[in-house]
């Protein structure tokens, strides 16, 4: 097992080395475990222990980088000089002011014990507590259960020097019948708090309740989403529109509309990694700390994030929202947070009279980032809802529809939220009920 000690000796190494105006060097290390399994088998256990060191090089607004995962002296000063010498011979980049000053950075404990120690045959046994709930029904199961840790450090030539790390247990499973199948999923910073008697028990439920689904004509439905399906739009949301960089250069949906109403009143999203309901470290990785930004309060547009190079273009301080560099993207944010509501799960179905249910969503793409219009299919459990009660289960649809507007139908909130994995981090969302909820097409499955 990889320690601070090692990575903070690297980073020493490369910041003490450099002959740069400016340098960075942000080192990731860790170890990850995966047990998979198929058909109510385990059929792969693999291991892996990695550390990568990125090195940014600055002379005279030209910008050069390096990588290397070798930690010797020999090694990052061979990476350090290629990343000068890489920025001497590019263009100058002339919004480039500075990398990040130094700024006090929060303590935050994400490791827990369980995780760390957890062994292959106890990764085995909880797999096998999965597959005896749902074995007896004539189901199979199938998924992969993760458990690792992750050390980040930060240090640059003008003092930034943070690093932390950060323990992380899923499991991601599906229960699966001929003709239906269901997703369960958790995750946590401890392995000790993956459920997997519940998690299996409600895979089960939703497998049997699922099999042999009816036909159901796309159209517009009122629509209840479970946090899975909340968790995928809200990320591709924050993908299209959320970053400082997209702002700047005019493809964000935010553009123009900050301080407008943008979507129901019973929307807020924001971004902050230190709620108890999320997993993130304290910094970014540029080394900055991580600031709480609201995107939008109550159907409001509020503002975008920023790392120190699209903070810089305005004026600004980074909110402490950097990606690894070279990056396309920009700022994002990793810890998406969706307010609550007071609602219940089963006040939404009791208040449909037609409604359809999604479990999650599939193979979502993003078509149009201005017009946030997102396509995807459902998957693991579509249930059609009448009269107040879930009454039949229906094939998967394809839905086309613009998220600005589905947010903007939004008629109830759950109390209840649940982190999921995204395509930007973990999210933590709750149920949504929606109106008017576009599926352009149907399945035979």
């Amino acid at each position: 097992m990889m320690d601070k000690d090692l990575i903070q000796q690297a980073l020493k190494t490369a910041v003490d080395y450099s002959k740069a105006d400016q340098l960075e060097v942000l080192a990731t290390a860790g170890d990850t475990a995966l047990t998979r399994y198929s058909n109510n088998y385990i059929h792969q256990n693999v291991a892996t222990t990695n550390v990568s060191l990125s090195i940014r090089a600055v002379v005279d607004k030209r910008i050069g980088y390096a990588s290397t995962n070798r930690l010797d002296a020999e090694s990052i000063h061979e990476m350090v000089d290629k990343a000068t010498l890489i920025a001497k011979h590019r263009p100058p980049d002339k919004d480039f002011v500075s990398l990040p000053k130094p700024l006090p950075i929060e303590q935050r404990d994400m490791v827990a014990r369980s995780t760390l120690e957890i062994t292959p045959e106890e990764r085995a046994r909880a797999v096998a507590q999965f597959i005896n709930v749902v074995e007896p029904q004539n189901l199979t199961a199938a998924g992969a259960y993760s458990t690792g840790y992750t050390i980040v450090g930060v240090a640059n030539t003008l003092g930034v020097n943070a690093i932390g790390t950060l323990s992380e247990a899923e499991l991601k499973s599906v229960a699966m019948s001929r003709t239906s199948s269901a997703f369960a999923s958790e995750i946590s910073i401890s392995a000790a708090k993956i459920d997997m008697n519940t998690l299996a028990n409600t895979a089960k439920a939703k497998a049997l309740a699922s099999e042999n689904p009816v036909d159901m004509k796309p159209g517009k439905y009122t629509v209840i989403l479970e946090p899975e399906a909340v968790a995928d739009i809200v990320s591709f949301l924050a993908f299209a529109g959320f970053s400082a960089l997209a702002f700047q250069e005019g493809r964000s949906f935010m553009n123009g509309k900050i301080g407008q109403q943008i979507v129901s009143p019973n929307v807020s999203i924001w971004d902050n990694a230190f709620d108890p309901g999320t997993i993130g470290l304290p910094f970014d990785f540029e080394g900055v700390p991580k600031q709480k930004v609201i995107f939008i309060e109550d159907g409001v547009a509020k503002g975008v994030c920023y790392d120190s190079y699209t903070a810089h273009k305005e004026g600004k301080e980074s909110t402490g929202h950097a990606l690894p560099a070279p990056n396309t993207y920009g700022p994002l944010p990793l810890n998406l947070i969706m307010g609550a509501g007071d609602a219940t799960f089963d006040e939404m179905v009791k208040s449909s009279e037609r409604a359809v249910l999604v479990s999650r969503f599939h193979y979502t793409n993003l078509e149009d980032p201005i017009r946030t219009t997102l396509t995807g299919m459902t998957r693991d459990g579509t249930f059609l809802i009448e009269n107040g009660k879930i009454k039949a289960a229906i094939k998967n649809l394809r839905f086309t529809q613009s998220i600005l507007e589905a947010l903007s139908n939004v008629v109830m909130v759950s109390e209840d939220r649940q982190l999921k994995s995204a395509i930007l981090g973990g999210s933590y969302v709750p149920y949504l009920k929606i109106n008017e909820f576009s599926f352009t097409g149907a399945t035979q499955f």
